[in-house]
Formats: structure tokens, sequence, C-alpha cells
């Protein structure tokens, strides 16, 4: 048996509720505005337009641009920029992501596991996202209401749990299951390797 699998005993935990555009409006806003960590753990890696009200011109009401450029931004402020996803990112993701040499030089550290299907976002320690929502525009609500998925998620500042899902998502990262890992023949780099 895994570290991994566990039943916690039930609690209260005041958490918000989110669906549809309420992903984008708590969690991609968050995140837009890190000041200190930005951990993403999510099965499908896309691009991402994010309206940024930061760079909009006198007389427009929306101004987008790739969330790549905000990780760029954050990575310039040392903001600790980490993704775990499963598959290859989208092509439109490895394109902006190669744009910036910030980003490929280590400013946003990517990390990829066959078997992560959890969908998390922890920003600075103390704000976190768990539900169904991939990195997606589709998944986070930026795309239009008749576009977009039908998400379900929740977002909270609760400590003990952001420490135990910050927990399971560093030992993800460090490779902690790769060693027993039954898909290491589908993996391209397992994390515990050199």
């Amino acid at each position: 048996m895994s570290e991994l699998d566990f039943v916690s005993e039930a609690r209260l935990v005041r958490a918000r509720f989110v669906s549809g555009s309420g992903h984008y409006e708590s969690v991609v806003r968050a995140v837009m505005d890190a000041k200190v960590s930005v951990w993403i753990a999510t099965a499908n890696l896309k691009e991402l337009l994010v309206d940024d009200a930061r760079m909009r011109m006198p007389g427009r009401r929306r101004s987008f641009r790739s969330v790549l450029e905000v990780f760029d931004e954050l990575a310039q402020k040392k903001v600790d920029l980490r993704i775990l996803h499963a598959g290859f990112p989208s092509q439109a993701f490895r394109d902006a992501f190669d744009a910036h040499p910030r980003l490929v030089a280590g400013g946003l550290a990517l990390r990829q596991c066959p078997r992560v299907h959890l969908k998390a976002v922890i920003v600075d320690g103390s704000l976190l996202y768990l539900g169904s929502a991939n990195w997606t525009g589709a998944g986070l609500g930026a795309k239009g209401d008749r576009n977009r998925n039908f998400e379900l998620g929740f977002v909270t500042g609760d400590e003990a749990l952001l420490d135990q899902v910050q927990g399971i998502f560093d030992h993800l990262w460090a490779g902690g299951e790769c060693a027993k890992c039954g898909r290491r023949d589908v993996c391209d780099a397992p994390l515990d390797g050199p």
C-alpha cells in the first residue's frame, strides 16, 4: 500500500465551491497575483490566454495574453513555478513556452508523470484549489460559456489541507512513487532518475 492510499478523518473545512468561470476568477486570478509560489498538478496542459487588466489599453474592455507571459514575469520576481503534468503539453503551450528563455532556463519547472490525474493549484502556500479542472482554458472557465467544460471544485485556505496536498505534490515531484511504479515502461523520464 502506498502512502497515497488513505482516507483522512472527517473535519470541518472552510471552502468556496467553484464552477464554470468561478475557476477563472478564483484560481487563475490568484495565480496571476502570486508572490511566492505556484504549484500546479494537471493531467492535461495547454496554452491558456488570460485577460490581464494590467495590460489593458485605454478604451479596451479586455486585453488577452498568454499565461506564460505572466509566468515569465513571476519567474523574474523569483516566484517558484512548478507544473506536474501527465501528458505532453499542447503544441501551442510548447511554442509559447519556448519563446520565453527565462522559463526554459528553469523559471518554470515542468515534470511529467503519466499517472498524474489530480488537479490542484497551490498559490503562495495559502490558497488551494482541488477539483476536476485541468490547466486548460476550457477547464478553467477562460472559454466562453458555450465552449468551456463543466467543472467543479473548491478553493480553500485551510492550513492542514494545504500542508497535506503540498506534501503529496512534493512527494510526486521528487519521484517518491517512481521506484515501485508499474508504468515505468511508458515513462520517458522517471522523476527519481538522474
